[in-house]
């Protein structure tokens, strides 16, 4: 048994029981008339994801890893996300609180069982065979705590007295009042994807050369004050700033500012049931990707492809290579970045000066997800692993790219390379934006 065997296996065990923790906790702070309430028909019920996260983890590691015979073959159909949409989830037969509590409970502890016996392949790489069991264990702990972070959009779609508290995030550094309003991001051929990233999923495969034009991105991300300035010039009400099917989406859906947000004198913010008055040094939050296109547009500025975005996060000219991180190849710490839902909000603009990233841009990693330009599409020479709908079935123009993570991501489900992806018109995730120009000659220069 190699040393490298023995702290792969202490990793994965500690991911697979920080994700826990989480569920545990955001299941555990309401009642049980919330937990099987839809509080919205954008999501589930709290209870489906409770089932739900512990029935993959039964069919990936205890069927597909371990060979178990299933526990409860009967409920597979309740908890397949591609057979119930989100809005019939409430009607079907789930599984009480009590039970989905106890189903999670017993398929932890045979995991943990298999986890601790388990001998894994030794293959050459950070990768190695597709097949290799370790990325199983680290996909399934990705797979929860991004159920988690559903789960945390919940509670803010939720209506009812407060149950989530979290320290607020510190004021920003001295420094952040005098950070240039945009950084210059050289042009030229970058790294973009990875073919070594271990748990890396299969839409950030393989690791492809992108040349990119010069071009100038944001320093932060853009803020409640700047985007409140968008509103007060009316650029709720001016179609030229809007994309066609963008300028029909705010008229049926009667957008007037990000959603909740409301005008009570000045403008206010109710997050996770708690009103304030906005922060307007934090990025804004809760915007579609048309609300953050017509602003970029606005503005005189568009929003960046996802090419630029990874190039903005992970090109180190100095060296020519692609980091996993803005910062550089080292996992995230609080110091670096605002990820975990050790708050439950944005930092202010300008934070986390030691996760910036070679081109001087801030906190490209953690505190809100931000759109780009970019259609989801698959990298030249995709293949899907482990299964064609994780990613496969969601490529196409319905789908943006957003990049970056937020507050409410777990480090394991957020790197430099890492791609979320929704449609246009939602606003519940926990989604900001940045804009972007093109350097004004075409070899990129100043």
């Amino acid at each position: 048994m190699t040393q490298h065997t023995e702290a792969l296996r202490e990793r994965i065990a500690a991911e697979l029981l920080a994700a826990r923790d989480r569920t545990t906790r955001l299941t555990t702070v309401v009642d049980e008339p919330d937990l099987v309430k839809q509080h919205s028909p954008l999501m589930s019920p709290l209870v489906w994801d409770l089932a739900h996260v512990a029935n993959q983890e039964e069919l990936w590691l205890l069927r597909a890893v371990g060979g178990a015979v299933p526990m409860h073959p009967e409920i597979d159909p309740l908890y397949d996300a591609f057979e119930h949409p989100r809005a019939q989830r409430p009607s079907l037969p789930l599984l009480a609180p009590g039970e989905a509590r106890g189903y999670g409970h017993e398929v932890r502890g045979r995991v943990l069982d298999l986890l601790e016996s388990f001998s894994f392949r030794e293959t050459p790489g950070a990768w190695g065979a597709r097949g290799q069991a370790g990325f199983l264990f680290g996909m399934i702990a990705q797979h929860e705590v991004q159920h988690d972070e559903t789960m945390l959009a919940t509670h803010q779609l939720r209506v009812g007295p407060p149950v989530l508290s979290a320290p607020e995030p510190g004021p920003a550094p001295a420094d952040a009042a005098a950070l240039p309003a945009e950084v210059y991001v050289p042009g030229g051929p970058f790294t973009m994807g990875t073919s070594t990233e271990p748990w890396a999923l299969d839409n950030e495969r393989p690791a492809h050369v992108v040349d990119v034009p010069g071009y100038y991105l944001d320093t932060t991300p853009v803020t409640n004050a700047a985007y409140a300035a968008f509103i007060a010039d009316g650029g709720y009400d001016e179609p030229r700033w809007w994309t066609e099917a963008g300028w029909a989406h705010r008229q049926r859906a009667g957008l007037t500012a990000p959603l909740f947000w409301r005008w009570e004198g000045e403008w206010v913010r109710v997050s996770f049931g708690v009103p304030a008055p906005i922060i307007p040094n934090e990025p804004v939050l809760h915007v579609c990707w048309y609300e953050a296109d017509a602003y970029a547009r606005w503005a005189g500025r568009r929003l960046p492809t996802e090419a630029e975005w990874e190039k903005a996060a992970r090109h180190d000219p100095a060296t020519g290579r692609s980091r996993r991180y803005p910062w550089g190849d080292g996992d995230p710490t609080p110091a670096l970045a605002n990820l975990g839902e050790r708050h439950l909000r944005p930092a202010p603009a300008g934070c986390y000066p030691a996760g910036a990233a070679p081109c001087g841009a801030r906190q490209l990693i953690g505190d809100v997800w931000e759109w780009t330009s970019s259609d989801f599409l698959p990298y030249p020479g995709f293949v899907a692993w482990p299964y064609k709908e994780y990613s496969e079935v969601f490529f196409g123009p319905e789908y943006k790219v957003l990049r970056g993570g937020a507050f409410g991501v777990s480090p394991v489900a957020c790197r430099g390379t890492f791609r979320n992806w929704d449609y246009p018109i939602r606003r519940q995730i926990f989604a900001g934006f940045r804009t972007a120009r093109s350097a004004p000659s075409a070899d990129g220069g100043r």
